[in-house]
């Protein structure tokens, strides 16, 4: 397994690697949801590129980039048995060198849900993705679902800038009691562990209802709120039941839709999401 930190570095390795090339960006904390995608891409491409980096633009100024979990040599040692090629580790200075100003922006996509609650956020994961895809050429991408926006701007990115590859999302990863497997589980303490299954048990409500033939978007969106509001732990930021694609709130399900939220246990935020036909 190759590990390089240089833009340099990573475009001679790059060139070696002939045939198709699946792409892993996180930001590193690895977890099993993060080894499932690679594990995807291990099965679907001759080649598998992963990138570490805490990407500092897609953080809020009241955010955790400081105390953003960071393990490098855990990170590495997992995924060695994996058969993964190259790593890239670049350092904020070789993503946003001196005097940068470029940006990538998609508009309408990024308004609700996670964009109106964290300003600028997606303007630096677009950015930053942009970035890994000139840098690296994949052929197949891999993101998860639990970050079901991100995957809807990135998606809408790759149509929009005609980037030469394919978008995979793959399912959410979780724990033996539903929660959305997330670097950020780590910050909960024991009672706040134990109360964070309540954003799996809202999202499983409303889908019942859903499945029992349940149409009405609100109806829905009431039922996760209810459910939530069984856990004293659990402060709402927000709660959604969406156009699959457009991310518009929806009146009544007529297609593909996303039900998702946003939740504070303490001061550590979970979102997660489930998706409807």
């Amino acid at each position: 397994m190759n590990t390089v930190s240089s833009l340099f570095d990573l475009r001679a390795a790059r060139l070696s690697l002939n045939g198709t090339v699946g792409l892993v960006p996180t930001m590193g904390y690895l977890h099993e949801g993060h080894l499932s995608l690679v594990s995807r891409a291990k099965a679907e491409n001759k080649h598998v590129i992963v990138t570490i980096f805490v990407n500092p633009t897609q953080f809020g100024a009241n955010e955790d980039l400081s105390k953003y979990p960071r393990d490098l040599e855990r990170d590495l040692s997992l995924l060695r048995p994996l058969g993964v090629d190259l790593v890239w580790m670049p350092t904020a200075e070789v993503m946003y060198p001196s005097g940068y100003q470029t940006w990538v922006e998609v508009d309408a996509l990024t308004s609700p849900l996670e964009g109106a609650m964290r300003p600028g956020h997606f303007r630096g994961v677009t950015t930053v993705v942009a970035k890994f895809f000139n840098a690296t050429q994949p052929t197949k991408a891999y993101f998860g679902q639990k970050d079901a926006q991100q995957a809807a701007v990135i998606r809408r990115m790759v149509t929009d800038l005609n980037f030469p590859l394919e978008m995979v999302i793959c399912p959410t990863t979780r724990e033996a009691d539903g929660l959305a497997m997330s670097s950020r589980n780590k910050y909960l303490n024991e009672a706040e562990r134990k109360a964070a299954t309540v954003l799996f048990r809202s999202l499983s409500g409303a889908k019942a209802l859903y499945e029992g033939g349940e149409r009405n978007a609100e109806t829905l969106r009431e039922k996760m709120k209810a459910v939530l509001a069984t856990e004293p732990l659990a402060q709402i930021q927000y709660v959604s039941c969406a156009d699959y694609d457009s991310l518009a709130e929806l009146e009544i399900i007529t297609g593909k839709a996303l039900l998702s939220m946003a939740v504070f246990m303490g001061k550590t935020r979970l979102i997660d999401n489930f998706v409807l036909g």
